[in-house]
């Protein structure tokens, strides 16, 4: 079995390298279909079992035509980033150290990296010393786990137990968002039996308006509140207001989350920590690892200024499990079997420093910036956002062509660009997220679009 499962390491990482280094050339979307790829594999399961290096090749050849081009440097499709070396290498010996990080005594290697990783994320975003950092899956589950903790605190504070009592009979919980908060806000607010939100009217950068949120404030009817604030709009890449409206819901009583998927890492770099001036006063905040920091999924960051709400909403027991009077990871978040999600955060850390963080952030705003002056010269382009962090959003004229200049890009395969809708209009959106990303990258993207642009202007 030792020498089985040393050759399908050393074929996994012959693949893993190929398929990195064809990340400069490779086109970025897929080649195959769903169908297609479907149609490569063997429908049936075999009986007995086969070698693990020929299971590994069989895998990598199989999946290559399949594969999206995520992970490189033209890749500007949604905010996802591109697994950053330091953090790569560090989650392939989470994965072949195996340990279940959920409880704090049994692994104390990865408790000891995580506590001291949650300092060090604390600091580097400027938030209260203290505050509680669990390691989730994503950015839908930093919400999630942060407006848990959040709902049960107001509960509490109006007298009502949530885990004794659940929410059958409860005062309800009134929660108030920005009309362009991210759709995963209202996810969670579903899962959490809150039901829907109530918008509060944004400008025309998808900022909350201080004045709608005070007044929506004044309006309450009396049910406990939470108001869920915004560090980077997914269109325009704006950030809320933070000093004001924070100030308004405090005074209210209201809980304040900020969702900072994208956004949060702002704090990071000192030529941009402008945009989230306030937000250390909120009380909780979610952002993602994977992706301004750029670590390999799955890993979210749920932080929360109160340890104690975020653990009597999270935490569990059970006689069977070795406690540990420190607290235990697992009362920092949903799951109680999982990974060590705080080992790779931990490395890309260590290997850019705070200076290297700042130096990531800067690069993807200058690069947006690059972005934004390029498709301005463009015939019949207009860039709809004021760009002031990393997002890029663009118009080639009516909605047809722009939607036609969207799929002529995919077409294309020089880079990956998507659509949206913003304020009622097609758009094609850049996103900048990836360490890899060159001015290079956005040059070579430019042209692709400027073909684009001007095929879609020819045929109309």
């Amino acid at each position: 079995m030792d020498i089985e499962r040393s050759a399908g390491l050393e074929r996994a990482h012959a693949h893993a390298l190929t398929w990195l280094e064809s990340l400069a050339d490779r086109p970025v979307p897929p080649r195959l279909g769903v169908e297609e790829m479907a149609a490569r594999l063997d429908p049936v399961l075999n009986e007995g079992p086969l070698d693990v290096a020929e299971v590994v090749d069989e895998l990598a050849a199989t999946c290559e035509p399949g594969l999206t081009a995520m992970p490189g440097g033209r890749f500007f499709g949604f905010v996802i980033g591109g697994s950053h070396p330091a953090a790569l290498a560090a989650d392939w010996l989470v994965s072949a150290w195996d340990q279940n990080a959920g409880l704090r005594t049994i692994t104390p290697a990865h408790s000891a990296i995580e506590e001291l990783t949650e300092s060090w994320v604390v600091d580097l975003l400027g938030l209260p010393a203290g505050s509680a950092v669990g390691f989730v899956t994503g950015g839908t589950m930093a919400n999630f786990t942060c407006l848990a903790a959040g709902r049960d605190e107001v509960l509490r504070r109006a007298g009502w137990d949530v885990a004794e009592r659940g929410l059958v009979g409860s005062p309800g919980v009134r929660v108030l968002v920005g009309a362009e908060r991210h759709d995963t806000i209202d996810l969670a607010l579903r899962y959490l039996g809150l039901g829907a939100p109530e918008p509060v009217a944004a400008d025309d950068q998808g900022r909350i308006e201080p004045a709608a949120l005070a007044a929506a404030l004044e309006a309450g009817d009396g049910r406990p509140t939470i108001v869920c604030l915004q560090a980077g709009n997914v269109h325009s890449g704006a950030f809320d207001p933070f000093d004001e409206t924070i100030a308004a819901a405090h005074d209210a009583g209201a809980w304040v989350h900020v969702d900072g998927a994208f956004g949060l890492f702002a704090a990071a770099s000192p030529r941009r920590r402008h945009l989230v001036a306030g937000v250390e006063q909120a009380d909780s905040w979610a952002t993602d690892a994977h992706k301004t920091l750029n670590v390999p999924y799955d890993c979210g960051l749920a932080i929360v200024r109160d340890r104690p709400a975020l653990r009597a909403a999270m935490g569990m027991h059970g006689d069977y499990l070795i406690h540990d009077a420190a607290g235990e990871p697992l009362d920092k978040v949903p799951e109680i079997s999982r990974r060590g999600r705080a080992v790779p955060v931990w490395a890309v850390l260590r290997a850019l420093g705070r200076q290297g963080v700042a130096d990531l952030v800067d690069a993807y705003c200058e690069h947006a910036s690059a972005f934004a002056e390029g498709i301005a010269a463009i015939d019949d382009a207009t860039v709809l956002n004021d760009v002031v962090f990393t997002q890029v959003c663009a118009a080639f004229g009516d909605d047809d062509r722009t939607r036609a200049a969207v799929a002529a890009m995919l077409a294309d395969g020089t880079a990956w660009t998507t659509g949206s809708r913003w304020h009622g209009r097609a758009v094609l959106r850049v996103s900048v997220s990836n360490w890899s990303t060159t001015l290079d990258d956005v040059a070579t993207t430019l042209d692709a679009l400027r073909r684009a642009a001007g095929d879609q202007a020819a045929a109309h």
